[in-house]
C-alpha cells in the first residue's frame, strides 16, 4: 500500500497486522461493524484490503457490504459461489467503486446486473464466465459509460448482445472470448475507436469480418485464435498477437511496405500457408516471445532475423535437427527454449552449444536425447531449469560397446546456477550419485 508504505518501513507491517486482525472471526467483525463513520472515512486502499480479507476468510455476507459503500474502490469476488443478485443490490449503491470482478459467480445473471445500471465511477467489470449473463444483461451494462474494461469471455451473449456493447464509447479493453458472435457483431464495433485490447477467440469471425479491424488504430493486443481468420489487416500499432489454432497467410494484409512492432506472438497449433511471409512482417528488433508449440511445421528458416527472441516454444511440433541451426543463429538473447515432444536427438544440443549463454530454461522432455547431449548441454552456462523426462539419459556413457561405465550426471555440476534438474521416467539405474 503506497500510502501506508509513506510513513516509515515498519509502518506497512503495522497496517497489515490490524487489518489482519479486523478479519480475524465473526466477533472482531461484529466489535467495528457498528463504527460506520469510521469505516467511512476509511482510505480506499485500507478499505480494499480489508474487504479482500474478509471475503478470503469467508466472513463477508451482503448486509456488510453497506459499511464499506463510501470507501471502497475495487472490488475482486471471481469465484465466489456465494455472491448473487442480493450481493449487487448492495454493491450497486458503492460511489468510489472503479473496479469489480465477478468472472466465475455462477450466480451472477442478468437481472442481477440491473443493480449495476448507472454506476458513474465504474470502469472495470469483469464477467468472464458468468453463463447466466445474457443480451437482456447487457442492456444495463451499457448504462455505465464510464466503463473502459469489459470482460464478457464465455456468457451467454449472441450478435444481438455484442452489438448493443457499440454503446460504450470509452472502451479501450473488450474480452469477448468464447461467444459465437459472426462478422455483422464485429462489424457493428468499429465505432470503439479507443479500443487497444480486443479479444475474440472462438468465435464466428472469417476473413472478411477481420477486415474491419484496421478502424481499430490503437489496438495493441489481439486475440482470433480457434476462428475462421487466415489473413489480418495492417495493425500498426500490434504488440501481441494470438493465432492459436488458426491457418496463418498474412498478417499485414499483403502490404509488403508495412510491418508490424509484434513483441509477443502465439501461433500454437497453428499451421502457414507461407511462413517466410509471416515473419517478414515482423520488426525484428522488438520481437521477444514465440510459442510455435503443435504446429506441424519443420522449416525455421524464417527465424534467423530474430535475434531479439527470449522465449521460443517448438514443442509438439515436426522439428528435427536439421532445423536447431536457425535456433543457433538467434541465440544470444534466447531465455527459454522447448523442444519438448519434437524430432531432435543429442545433435541439437550440439548445434546450440556455445550459441545460448543466456538460456536459463531448457527443456528436451520426449526426445531422443541420450547422455552424449549432457556435456554440450553443461556449455550453456546460465541454464536454472532442465527437463530431460522420458529421454534416454542413462546416467551413464562407454567409449566403446564392452568398455567400463563413465558417469554423465556431474557433467551438469560445472552448471552453477542450475535450480531444477528433471529426469522422470529416463532410465536410470536405482544408484547414482549426487549431482
Amino acid at each position: 500500500m503506497a500510502a501506508a508504505s509513506a510513513g516509515g518501513a515498519g509502518e506497512p507491517r503495522l497496517v497489515d497486522r490490524c487489518i489482519d486482525a479486523a478479519a480475524r472471526c465473526r466477533a472482531s467483525v461484529e466489535a467495528w461493524r457498528r463504527q460506520r463513520r469510521s469505516l467511512e472515512r476509511l482510505p480506499g486502499q485500507l478499505a480494499d484490503a480489508l474487504l479482500s480479507r474478509l471475503a478470503a476468510r469467508r466472513l463477508l455476507f451482503p448486509s456488510l457490504l453497506e459499511v464499506f459503500q463510501h470507501s471502497v474502490q475495487e472490488i475482486d469476488f471471481s469465484g465466489n459461489i456465494a455472491v448473487d443478485a442480493e450481493w449487487l443490490a448492495y454493491l450497486g449503491s458503492f460511489r468510489y467503486l472503479g473496479i469489480l470482478k465477478l468472472a466465475d459467480c455462477k450466480k451472477v445473471d442478468h437481472s442481477a446486473i440491473w443493480a449495476l445500471s448507472g454506476m458513474s465511477m465504474l470502469k472495470e467489470l469483469d464477467l468472464s464466465r458468468c453463463s447466466r449473463i445474457t443480451d437482456a444483461g447487457i442492456k444495463h451494462i451499457v448504462s455505465i459509460d464510464s466503463l473502459e474494461k469489459l470482460h464478457l469471455s464465455e456468457t451467454g451473449l449472441t450478435d444481438n448482445g455484442v452489438m448493443l456493447i457499440s454503446a460504450l464509447k470509452r472502451l479501450n479493453l473488450l474480452d469477448l472470448g468464447g461467444i459465437h458472435m459472426t462478422d455483422k457483431a464485429l462489424r457493428s464495433l468499429q465505432v470503439l475507436t479507443q479500443l487497444e485490447h480486443l479479444d475474440i477467440w472462438g468465435s464466428e469471425i472469417t476473413d472478411e469480418g477481420a477486415s474491419v479491424l484496421k478502424a481499430f488504430t490503437r489496438l495493441r493486443f489481439l486475440n482470433v485464435s480457434w476462428t475462421h481468420v487466415t489473413r489480418l489487416p495492417p495493425l500498426p500499432n500490434m504488440k501481441y498477437l494470438n493465432m492459436s489454432n488458426c491457418t496463418i497467410y498474412s498478417i499485414r494484409g499483403g502490404d509488403s511496405e508495412v510491418h508490424i512492432p509484434l513483441q509477443k506472438f502465439t501461433a500454437s497449433a497453428a499451421s502457414f500457408g507461407d511462413i517466410d511471409e509471416v515473419f517478414s512482417s515482423i520488426v525484428a528488433s522488438s520481437f521477444s516471445f514465440l510459442d510455435m508449440s503443435g504446429c506441424s511445421l519443420s522449416n525455421l528458416y524464417g527465424l534467423q532475423k530474430m535475434k531479439s527472441l527470449e522465449h521460443l516454444d517448438l514443442s509438439l511440433s515436426r522439428v528435427t535437427d536439421g532445423a536447431i541451426e536457425y535456433v543457433a543463429n538467434i541465440g544470444t538473447k534466447l531465455r527459454y527454449l522447448s523442444l519438448k515432444n519434437t524430432g531432435i536427438t543429442s545433435q541439437a544440443p550440439c548445434i546450440l552449444a556455445g550459441t545460448v549463454p543466456n538460456l536459463a530454461s531448457l527443456s528436451l522432455a520426449y526426445t531422443k536425447v541420450d547422455d552424449s547431449a549432457l556435456v554440450y548441454i553443461s556449455m550453456m552456462p546460465s541454464l536454472k531449469v532442465i527437463d530431460l523426462s522420458h529421454t534416454s539419459i542413462k546416467g551413464f556413457t562407454r567409449v566403446e560397446a564392452n568398455s567400463e561405465k563413465i558417469l554423465s550426471l556431474p557433467l551438469l555440476e560445472h552448471l552453477i546456477y542450475l535450480e531444477s534438474l528433471s529426469l522422470e521416467d529416463a532410465p536410470l539405474p536405482c544408484l547414482l550419485p549426487q549431482i
